[in-house]
């Protein structure tokens, strides 16, 4: 028996999976919808009725749509982590909690720095992180250094770059890159004290792809995300990238409201215990991506989303579903999650041309754009319907966490150059090469991905996230030594 199975409502069999199949193979169904409650069917009836226009009835199912769930749940975020990503000093972490008063600010730089960067273009004291308790945010402060801060490739040093003064205080997100000067990356993540055990392992790895296209610099439109446990849910967590275009503002907004939406959602008992006994979380995923399309107003920037809810039976048994716009992409093992949303795939052509006018021969864009689904990006889909931003949802599988199973999220810069099948190989090679050397497998595995994808050239920031299930994890929420 294989260690990720479909999920369903009759009793499941074993899945016969051939790795020379892994291009084609995929689960769920694009547009298959199953009743919440009476109350998300009676949404459905409203927005489907043949006599309302396309705007009445997308406002009417947005409507209802946001009264389906409680108010979201506030999470206090608190500990940061700090990981090098790339430049001399890649692999160094440090985290700090808010009540580590004798360790704030955090420094980072090159003289006595609490992040100390090996790096001859980052200054003695270049920048610092702090809390700032009237916003209950991290903040991030460039210290008038030399080369420059960058917030995911924006600059945040102060305007006259010779003056060496300080820069303002910007906030910091779970996802953010951080880069000094022109190699040095630093991927942040933030997480709720109750985020401090995990029953798996993660890694993630991103990168800008600099001086890629003619020596240009690329500014960095990945957000990488997760949240486990999400906040007074505890059998429940989501993992997730979004991918920017147009600017970085779609893919923050998406990768805050999307698990904001999902723990909204099933903060109501009876559709947790739904999700439980069923083992089919399509109706939480669909509504989540909903609500999130209705509540961002990103006009002239969108992204691709990809979304992996993992969840935990009473039995400890785990589970796992996806949800995508876009052609980020998400597998786990031999099962690809994710559908390509690309204008040039197969099934998009097909739905775009059953909706409007053909699409010609070679023709692979759509106002300017390669996606036909996605977040965000309001003005387009004004002026064309046929963009839309309904999720592609996977069937529900099981996780035998004793089989070597793994989940693999990545955005397009890393399947540009990789294919499914490839990637698969690539993560068999990295576990065994890693397996004697202790630390965090699942970082030096998605580390590994990253290189493979640097290697091969890609021209397209590259986001990945590896979640690896075999095996008991912790990740705890301290100041490293």
């Amino acid at each position: 028996m294989h260690d990720l199975v479909y999920k369903q409502r009759l009793p499941s069999a074993s899945l016969q999976l051939n790795e020379d199949t892994i291009e084609d193979l995929s689960v769920g169904q694009t547009l298959r919808f199953l009743s919440l409650t009476e109350r998300l069917a009676e949404v459905q009836t409203h927005v489907r009725q043949e006599d309302q226009n396309p705007n009445l009835k997308s406002d009417l199912k947005n409507d209802l749509l946001q009264d389906l769930a409680p108010k979201a749940i506030t999470d206090q975020r608190s500990c940061l982590s700090l990981e090098v990503i790339s430049g001399p000093s890649c692999g160094l972490r440090c985290s700090v909690q808010p009540t580590s008063a004798s360790r704030l600010p955090l420094t980072i730089g090159r003289v006595s720095s609490d992040l100390l960067l090996k790096d001859s273009e980052v200054s003695g004291k270049h920048a610092m992180i702090n809390w700032n308790a009237d916003k209950n945010k991290w903040e991030l402060v460039d210290m008038g250094s030399l080369n420059g801060t960058f917030l995911n490739s924006q600059p945040i040093s102060h305007p006259d770059s010779g003056s060496r003064h300080r820069g303002d205080p910007v906030e910091l997100s779970s996802g953010d890159i951080i880069t000094l000067g022109t190699t040095s990356n630093v991927h942040v993540h933030v997480t709720s004290k109750s985020e401090s055990q995990m029953p798996f392992g993660i890694g993630i790895a991103s990168d800008p792809m600099a001086f890629r296209r003619g020596g240009k610099k690329l500014a960095m439109e990945d957000v990488c995300y997760y949240q486990w446990p999400l906040p007074g849910i505890s059998q429940f967590g989501v993992f997730g990238i979004c991918d920017g275009h147009g600017g970085v503002a779609a893919a923050k907004s998406a990768s805050k409201m999307l698990p904001e939406k999902v723990a909204s959602i099933l903060s109501d008992s009876l559709i947790r215990e739904r999700v439980l006994s069923q083992c089919d979380a399509s109706d939480v995923l669909r509504v989540a991506f909903y609500q999130t399309e209705a509540n961002m107003n990103n006009y002239y920037e969108g992204c691709a989303a990809t979304v992996l809810l993992v969840w935990a039976d009473s039995n400890e048994n785990l589970f796992a579903q996806c949800a995508n716009v876009g052609d980020s992409a998400c597998f786990m093992k031999y099962i690809k999650m994710t559908e390509d949303h690309r204008v040039s795939s197969y099934s998009e052509r097909l739905r775009l041309n059953e909706n409007g006018v053909p699409l010609r021969d070679g023709e692979t864009r759509l106002y300017g754009l390669n996606l036909a689904r996605m977040l965000g990006d309001k003005f387009l889909k004004q002026q064309e319907p046929r963009f839309s931003s309904e999720p592609y949802i996977s069937e529900a599988i099981h996780i035998n966490q004793e089989s070597g199973a793994f989940a693999l999220l990545a955005s397009d810069g890393f399947w540009d150059v990789i294919s499914l099948k490839k990637a698969a190989q690539l993560v068999t090679q990295a576990k065994e090469r890693y397996f004697e050397g202790g630390g965090n497998i699942s970082e030096k595995v998605a580390n590994f991905l990253l290189s493979e994808a640097k290697t091969l050239r890609t021209k397209d920031n590259t986001s990945i996230l590896f979640l690896e299930f075999d095996g008991k994890f912790r990740i705890s929420c301290k100041v490293d030594s």
